[in-house]
């Protein structure tokens, strides 16, 4: 097993329910060329959001002097597109955006590799009852136009949510 592998499988996919195999992780590809290589598969223009390339350039900063840079960029391109996404948000390589806008995700929530969100959608945290926590997406999933995905609940590998529902329990 290639290094990269294991070290890609410990820093997005800390949960044994998302395993990755080495074959989804294109090589030793980053998340970043990863997730570009997945918009140059599906759109014509072939290029991640601004705010999703300072997204993970923020997450693998080298030294403190990038870091601070790349949070910066990553805060002015999500405010402008209306994200709603922390930098330490654990994200699977190869996520599509297919619209960026209107978008707001859990600092702890998990999602999965190869995911794809679209404009409105809302992963969230419950703060009462018995699913009070943040969601685990697996692999594969496909959440659409303004979905509400919220609570510890958990939503399996290659799981499509439809558009304008409301997900509080475990798929």
């Amino acid at each position: 097993m290639k290094r990269c592998y294991t070290e890609a499988v410990e820093k997005y996919q800390p949960d044994n329910h998302t395993k990755m195999i080495p074959e989804q992780l294109g090589g030793c590809k980053t998340a970043l060329e990863e997730d570009i290589a997945r918009y140059q598969k599906i759109s014509k223009k072939g290029n991640a959001p601004r705010f999703q390339k300072y997204f993970r350039k923020s997450q693998n900063a080298k030294n403190r002097l990038s870091l601070y840079w790349n949070r910066l960029l990553f805060a002015y391109y999500k405010k402008a597109n209306l994200i709603d996404l922390y930098y330490q948000t654990k994200i699977g390589p190869g996520l599509y955006i297919g619209h960026p806008y209107c978008i707001s995700i859990n600092k702890d929530a998990v999602i999965g590799s190869y995911c794809n969100i679209h404009k409105g959608v809302t992963i969230g945290q419950e703060n009462r009852g018995r699913r009070k926590g943040t969601p685990k997406i697996g692999n594969r999933v496909w959440i659409g136009v303004n979905a509400t995905v919220v609570g510890n609940i958990t939503i399996g590998d290659d799981v499509l949510t439809a558009p304008n529902s409301y997900v509080n329990c475990d798929v």
